[in-house]
């Protein structure tokens, strides 16, 4: 066994706090968080007592943690999109190997600055695209490179986000202006860019891309709705999207029906209550109503990738969906390969074959049995986790489910030339000129 890593975390949302660090209670002999940092006290101090962190290792921000020498083995960075590469640098400068929340950057140039010190100061930075990591991805990739479809020529990829991920989130949530955070297509899809190339063993040539804020903006707001849903709004008892509606009864994300963890602990700091999740609608950014927010980023977007040895990728991410779930279709020379992962109902998820000219109709794998645990992007996050804690120890050496900075940055190309695309039109961009 290897060393048990220590670890600096800075940044305690959602990701960095309840999912990332959780992993030193899942691997206590590999991982030990060491010191913590973050703008709000209130979390600070509770990660702190729950790790049993003294107080002169919590910082108030990441930037007081990266003035003191080196705290820990490695640093896991998961600041909001835009601090990233400001943050990432410097703890390579200091010596941190890096485990970087995605997007990178939504700059370009900010990606190309950071894989340049990372080469620099010889550090491993392994970016959080956490679904290769999963067990129905990991086996799909074996029965692709396997050949049991034969070559892929085209495949056809929905994400879809659900109805009150896209209100959560991309809405009233902390990635709701592009301005401030980054698009929606990188923020959401860089996931899906990864994803399939890495499965297909493709690069992009080509893209273009549509799509727009269909929904969710002022004018389309319901007569007699107000700016806060328990603001007296009058349409309140036919809004799917009413914000105490969502928080309190939704069957699969509700207090009411059981639900303690995500999304209701990123409406409070402490362990969600009924008083608590209440005040919080009532007086934070959550129980805004979907028509009246800050919002830019886009409720549906289609993107066409054209590779470079001519096969093709069609891409649909939209909000308007029931399901939280990403589906799949790949389209080989000797059959065809069906893959559906439903978050909401894990039970659903899915790996069907159908060969050509085949005595058997079609061949579908127990997802089911491939792991005992599909808590967390459907069992990616610990592993993710696990593995950079494995090869960082040197336990393991680097595998090609690890997504590095540099395999990173190609979805990163991909995500940022159909943003380019879509604000242009629709516009075709070649990739080899947007690199460049």
């Amino acid at each position: 066994m290897g060393k048990c890593i220590t670890v600096a975390l800075a940044g305690l949302g959602n990701r960095g706090r309840e999912v990332y660090a959780q992993a030193a209670k899942k691997y206590p002999d590999k991982m030990k968080i060491v010191a913590v940092a973050d703008i709000d006290p209130e979390k600070v101090a509770l990660t702190a007592e729950e790790y049993g962190i003294p107080k002169e290792a919590c910082y108030t921000s990441a930037e007081e943690m990266l003035k003191e020498d080196k705290l820990a083995d490695v640093m896991f960075i998961t600041t909001q999109d835009r601090q990233h590469v400001g943050h990432a640098i410097p703890a390579l400068k200091k010596g941190y190997h890096l485990l970087l929340e995605k997007p990178i950057s939504p700059e370009i140039t900010e990606c190309e600055e950071l894989a340049a010190a990372a080469k620099k100061y010889d550090r491993k930075v392994v970016v959080c695209h956490v679904l290769r990591y999963t067990p129905i991805y990991k086996t799909v990739k074996e029965l692709l490179d396997a050949g049991e479809i034969g070559e892929i020529v085209s495949i056809m990829a929905v994400e879809n986000v659900g109805w009150f991920h896209q209100a959560h989130s991309f809405v009233r949530g902390n990635w709701a202006n592009s301005d401030e955070t980054s698009p929606m297509i990188l923020q959401k899809c860089c996931h899906d860019m990864d994803l399939y190339l890495w499965l297909a063993g493709k690069t992009c040539d080509s893209i273009s891309s549509f799509g727009s804020t269909h929904l969710f903006k002022k004018e389309n707001a319901p007569e007699g709705c107000t700016e806060r849903c328990l603001g007296g709004c009058k349409v309140k008892e036919e809004c799917p999207f009413d914000a105490e509606e969502i928080y309190m009864n939704n069957k699969y994300i509700g207090y009411h029906t059981g639900n303690r963890t995500w999304p209701l602990d990123v409406l409070v700091n402490e362990t969600p209550t009924e008083e608590n999740i209440r005040e919080a609608i009532k007086n934070g950014r959550f129980g805004r109503c979907v028509y009246h927010c800050d919002n830019n980023v886009v409720d549906h977007q289609v993107v066409n990738l054209n590779m470079t040895d001519g096969t093709t990728m069609s891409f649909t991410m939209c909000g308007m969906t029931a399901d939280i779930s990403r589906y799949a279709k790949f389209m080989g020379t000797k059959g065809e390969m069906y893959v559906n992962m439903d978050v909401n109902t894990m039970e659903a998820n899915e790996i069907t074959i159908r060969k050509f000219n085949s005595d058997v109709d079609s061949e579908t794998i127990d997802v089911s049995t491939l792991s005992d645990d599909f808590s967390g992007h459907g069992g990616g996050d610990y592993k993710m986790v696990e593995e950079f804690l494995d090869i960082i120890s040197g336990e393991k050496a680097e595998s090609p489910y690890v997504t590095s900075l540099d395999r990173s940055l190609e979805s990163h190309y991909c995500a940022l030339a159909a943003e380019e695309s879509r604000v242009n039109g629709g516009a075709v961009i070649k990739l080899d000129k947007f690199r460049k």
